[in-house]
């Protein structure tokens, strides 16, 4: 199946942070904008996630430990262990989640925003 990332409705997961979703069978692919500045409070999921970053600076943080990414380091961040992050400058970040995030397909999460 195609998909153009540009003609799906974002939806703000975290303050600062607008994803893009396109969901398969078995993985969830999220297009995510970050305004310079934004903090992604932390937490924790069963889902395996590798964080693609794709433009800027991310301070990500994961079990404690902190890692400064730059446009074209990936991060492989396991099941179950807590992370949260922030943006040195605007970000384009591609998130991919295995198994599927069923809470992003039903809009039912958002970390920080309410």
């Amino acid at each position: 199946m195609q998909y153009k990332v540009s003609g799906i409705e974002p939806f703000t997961i975290s303050r600062g942070f607008h994803a893009r979703m396109i969901h398969t069978d078995n993985m969830t692919l999220a297009y995510v904008d970050v305004d310079e500045g934004a903090d992604l409070p932390e937490h924790a999921h069963v889902h395996e996630q590798v964080l693609n970053l794709l433009e800027g600076r991310f301070e990500l943080i994961v079990g404690g430990q902190a890692h400064l990414l730059e446009a074209g380091d990936v991060f492989a961040i396991p099941s179950n262990v807590p992370h949260s992050g922030k943006a040195h400058t605007r970000c384009r970040i591609l998130d991919v989640f295995n198994p599927v995030r069923e809470d992003f397909r039903s809009g039912n999460v958002a970390y920080g925003v309410r």
